[in-house]
This record gives structure tokens, C-alpha cells and sequence, in this order.
């Protein structure tokens, strides 16, 4: 019996062999490079193990530029509309552009007229905070000076503009890593002063006045605010 009873356990044992064989010739063997199991619940998609080949976006590299460079832009064309080509504005706006690849003169005459009306409006309605993100700390100290000596007085200003007739840039230069633009600006504004009984001081508030502001911008170009602060001011009204 004990024989019979080996030989049957071998042929069990044969037989569960060629099985395990036979089932790991179909389902494959772990090596550990398979990809993780995809879950249908997670909106990513399954993150490819290391090794493995993977299809990227192309970069501009420097030797791609080199291959495919941006077309020249002609001097006399760069800064059309903002600068002649051979003057010292266009040297100034040069001299800015190369070290601050994305600047776009005319973008900054855009967003400096915007300013130029929210920083006389602030300065009119007292507003202190609108004042500290667009001037220099030493501007900023003179607004707030005249403010606070306002308010002493119990005076009131109410200020309004009409139109912003022009806008020019009429210097550029770079100091070091510092930018700065002068703009002149050419308005129509209706500005009147009051006193604390309400009282007119200054100004009128039916009276259209031709205001001429020139106003200096500055930025850090190695600095990632790509935002332009007021670092000077001067200014000079006609009445109209």
C-alpha cells in the first residue's frame, strides 16, 4: 500500500508542476518593470516607470533658436509709434529690451496711462493703500504727507477726468538693472478743492483744465514684480 501510495503522490506532484508551468507560460512572470495597474477613478494617467521611453514636447533650446531664429525685427520698425530708430529714446528702449526680453513698449504706455488716471484719482480720494502699490516709497512719502496736512485742514478734493489726450515716452535709460521711462502726458481734468464747510479754494467743478504731467517710471529688471512704480514727478496746468 505504502508503494502504491507513493507513486500515486508523484503523479499528483508531476501533475501540479506541469500545471504551475503551464500557467506561468500564459500569465507571464513579475519583473518588476510592469506598468502600475490603470485606475479608472483618477483623472492622471498611470505614471510611466523609470527606463522607459517617453515622448516629450519640444523645447526651444539654444541650438534650436540657433536652427530656427526669430526674425529679425528692422530698427526702423521696432519701436514704431513709440520712438524714431537712431534717437536716445530708441537706444534707452534698446538698451531695456535686452535685458528684459519680454518688454513691449507699447504695453507699458498702456498700462502707465491706467495708472496715471488711478494714481491722481487715489491721490484726490486720500487712498492710501491704492498709493502704496504704484509709487516708490520716497513718492509714496510725499503723497502721504500732503494727504495727511489735507485732512488737518478739514479740505476735500474732487477730481475727475475727462480724456487722457496723449501719452509719450520722451526718455528711456537703464541703470544698471534698473529701468526707467519718462512719460509726458497731456489730459483734460476737472479738479476742485474744498474746505471743510465745503467752500471752493481751488479749482472748479464746472471748469475743464489742460493738465501736463511728466511722470518717471522705474522697475527692477532682475526682479520677477513685473510691475512699473512712480519715482518722480512734475507737473504743469493751464487753464482751457
Amino acid at each position: 500500500m505504502r508503494d502504491v501510495f507513493d507513486i500515486y503522490t508523484i503523479i499528483f506532484l508531476a501533475l501540479a508542476v506541469f500545471i504551475f508551468l503551464r500557467l506561468r507560460s500564459v500569465l507571464g512572470q513579475r519583473t518588476g518593470r510592469e506598468r502600475p495597474p490603470y485606475d479608472p477613478y483618477t483623472s492622471a494617467p498611470p505614471v510611466r516607470p523609470a527606463g522607459e521611453n517617453v515622448v516629450a514636447l519640444p523645447n526651444r533650446t539654444p541650438d534650436a533658436v540657433a536652427q530656427n531664429p526669430a526674425e529679425p525685427v528692422e530698427p526702423t520698425e521696432r519701436w514704431k509709434g513709440v520712438a524714431e530708430a537712431g534717437t536716445p529714446i530708441a537706444g534707452g528702449l534698446d538698451a531695456i529690451a535686452a535685458v528684459a526680453p519680454d518688454f513691449d513698449a507699447k504695453h507699458f504706455l498702456t498700462g502707465a496711462r491706467a495708472a496715471y488716471e488711478m494714481i491722481v484719482n487715489a491721490f484726490a480720494e486720500g487712498d492710501r493703500r491704492t498709493l502704496k502699490n504704484l509709487l516708490s516709497r520716497e513718492v509714496c512719502d510725499g503723497f502721504e504727507a500732503a494727504i495727511s496736512e489735507r485732512e488737518k485742514r478739514g479740505e476735500t478734493v474732487e477730481s475727475r477726468f475727462v480724456s487722457i489726450d496723449n501719452a509719450e515716452i520722451t526718455a528711456a535709460e537703464l541703470r544698471g538693472r534698473n529701468a526707467q521711462l519718462t512719460v509726458r502726458f497731456q489730459s483734460k481734468l476737472v479738479s476742485v478743492t474744498r474746505d471743510k464747510a465745503g467752500n471752493v479754494i481751488d479749482g472748479s467743478a464746472d471748469k475743464v483744465t489742460d493738465v501736463t504731467d511728466v511722470w518717471t517710471f522705474a522697475r527692477d529688471v532682475s526682479s520677477r514684480d513685473p510691475n512699473w512704480k512712480l519715482v518722480a514727478t512734475e507737473a504743469e496746468a493751464t487753464a482751457g
